[in-house]
């Protein structure tokens, strides 16, 4: 998922409300609430699902990453099934559909038993076609689906500051909400799958574009000779301010590459969004720009670093203008 150190703004909607109306300790009673995926946006969100009280099963496919956990009280499967034979419920941070399919073991005989009779919350970030058909799958054998990704990145979800976007049967949906309030500021009800997720794309739309916006900005101010902290000041004291403008405002002054959401990442958000848009004939020019952009700082080598890297393309097509 995209994220940047501040969470994305979104204001408040029918539909939306604060995930601070319960105390968060959903199923204390029952099952415990499982969670699959200890990476760096699982990690922190399982932490504060079991700083809230709720007894937790983890797994991760990376064993070691299990370790954290175990020291704040989580209890560790064996593997995904154990796992699943013990929780009622069960969070899955996983970077794409295919993960997501490992662990349900969706395409083989085991999945029906797996999943039948739990609630499956998808907390990640993959296209809407693909929710949907998991969706369908999960209802024909049983069990309740709900797409609830996140918006912000690893230090929202370490302060509990995430903002959740939820989608799916209002039974089900209602169900799993107050396990959301320790882990986030607020929690949007979206409707039916896949609104949940077309509404992150169209959040990491704009975060996307006004994020390479900023590193234009800083890029042409540089070569013009101006204080990229004054800029920076400038931008802070203005309308146009936020957390994101802050965080990456920050970055770009100090040169700071180390990453919150990589370029990779950004290339990934990028293809999911431009996939749904072409799917519904929609034009995404300022989409286009941008992974283009991305894709060339992938190119020169920094796929790995924050997206603010996005200015070796700038200045290497910069560059290239100084050549011709």
């Amino acid at each position: 998922m995209i994220g940047t150190d501040g969470t994305d703004g979104m204001d408040g909607t029918d539909g939306t409300d604060a995930a601070d109306g319960t105390d968060g300790t959903a199923g204390r009673d029952h099952a415990p609430v499982g969670f699959i995926g200890l990476g760096a946006m699982g990690e922190p969100m399982a932490k504060n699902l079991l700083a809230a009280g709720t007894p937790l099963v983890v797994w991760n496919r990376t064993a070691a990453r299990c370790a954290a956990l175990v020291a704040a009280g989580a209890e560790v499967a064996a593997d995904a099934e154990a796992l699943f034979a013990r929780c009622g419920v069960v969070f899955l941070m996983l970077t794409d559909g295919a993960a997501i399919d490992a662990v349900l073991a969706r395409g083989t005989p085991a999945f029906a038993a797996r999943v039948r009779g739990r609630t499956i919350v998808h907390t990640g970030t993959t296209s809407p076609r693909y929710s949907q058909d998991l969706a369908a799958a999960l209802a024909a054998a049983g069990a309740a689906y709900v797409e609830a990704p996140v918006s912000g990145s690893r230090k929202p979800a370490e302060a509990g500051q995430l903002v959740a976007l939820l989608a799916g049967e209002p039974v089900a949906v209602a169900a799993v909400r107050p396990l959301f309030a320790p882990l986030c500021r607020q929690a949007v009800a979206c409707g039916a799958v896949p609104n949940a997720l077309l509404m992150k794309l169209a959040v990491n739309l704009y975060l996307i574009t006004m994020v390479t916006g900023l590193v234009e900005a800083t890029h042409f101010a540089a070569r013009h000779g101006l204080d990229l902290a004054q800029l920076v000041g400038v931008l802070d004291a203005g309308p146009m301010a936020s957390d994101v403008s802050r965080v990456k405002g920050a970055k770009l002054v100090a040169a700071d590459f180390a990453a919150h959401a990589t370029i990779g990442n950004v290339l990934e958000n990028n293809r999911l969004i431009a996939e749904a848009a072409r799917a519904a004939g929609i034009a995404s020019p300022l989409l286009d720009v941008c992974h283009a952009l991305y894709g060339e700082t992938q190119a020169l080598g920094h796929g790995g670093a924050d997206m603010i890297a996005v200015v070796r393309a700038i200045e290497s097509r910069t560059a290239g203008y100084g050549a011709t």
